[in-house]
């Protein structure tokens, strides 16, 4: 039964959150523990010895972190909140979910998985910096608005993977034993997602009628985000014989956390981007997989 639910659960979690919004929207304080649960689970499973550093994930980490800045650059002059939702679909780190659709699609996971790392890692050092001066703070002082965002953003993304670090190395049986349960984040991004979609809803119902056009934009330029980046990190990847990682680790994102950032530090209808990029980037998955199957 789970097993033939499981590939509708991304549409049926945004139904159910856009149907029940008022509900959802008081159990928003639940999204950066449900984070942090869905990085703790998944780092468990990491083997640092097992992943290897190399010039593909110099190259994805670069336009992750210029790309960012340079698209927001580039559409601020026209609204900064269009500006804003583009920069967060292109910052938001790697999905946790992505090494599994890198297997499907035969793809290097170990590659992946050490992207992934990185990605969350630079995440966690330059977003308090980057939101600081585009974000909602920027009327306190930069020092204050940067430790004020670090506090939440370092916390959530670095303490997971610390703490899984310290199980792996002290008491390694408790560190095997909560990576079985790797599949509960499933479950997690799930609720996380109805939570999510139903923060979205209230924001969306609270603007007037001149938003919706911004709105609509945001989601366009969201969809244009991720087909760029999926073929221009595939087209790295191919140069360093590790195209589907190179794919997955620059399109595929951590969706729930971008969201979140985007409702705390930006305009909140900027948080519609990355909103949207859930739906575009699982599309543009289903079809990978699918053409994967066709060909085998």
């Amino acid at each position: 039964m789970v097993k033939k639910i499981k590939p509708y659960m991304m549409p049926i979690a945004i139904t159910v959150g856009a149907i029940f919004y008022k509900f959802f929207d008081t159990l928003s304080y639940l999204t950066p523990y449900l984070i942090f649960v869905m990085l703790f689970l998944t780092y468990c499973n990491l083997k640092l010895n097992q992943m290897r550093l190399s010039r593909l994930h110099l190259w994805l980490i670069l336009i992750q972190m210029l790309g960012s800045l340079g698209v927001y650059l580039l559409l601020a002059p026209v609204n900064i909140t269009i500006a804003q939702g583009a920069m967060i679909c292109v910052l938001a780190p790697t999905g946790t979910a992505a090494p599994v659709i890198t297997g499907m699609l035969k793809g290097n996971v170990a590659s992946l998985t050490a992207y992934s790392l990185i990605s969350n890692m630079c995440v966690a050092l330059a977003a308090p910096v980057i939101f600081s001066l585009v974000g909602s703070y920027q009327n306190l002082p930069f020092l204050d608005s940067f430790l004020a965002i670090s506090q939440r953003i370092i916390v959530l993304l670095f303490f997971p993977f610390g703490l899984a670090m310290l199980l792996q190395k002290f008491i390694p049986s408790i560190a095997t034993k909560i990576g079985s349960f790797s599949g509960l984040s499933f479950y997690l991004w799930s609720l996380a997602l109805c939570i999510v979609t139903g923060r979205t809803v209230v924001f969306i119902l609270k603007q007037n009628g001149s938003s919706h056009l911004i709105e609509i934009l945001v989601a366009l330029v969201a969809l244009l985000m991720c087909i760029v980046q999926f073929v221009v990190g595939r087209g790295i990847g191919k140069r360093y014989d590790d195209t589907v990682a190179g794919g997955q680790g620059l399109g595929q994102k951590n969706t729930i956390l971008a969201i979140w950032m985007a409702q705390m530090y930006l305009n909140p209808i900027a948080s519609i981007g990355p909103g949207a990029y859930v739906l575009w980037q699982n599309i543009i998955n289903s079809y990978q997989v699918w053409l994967k199957r066709k060909s085998l």
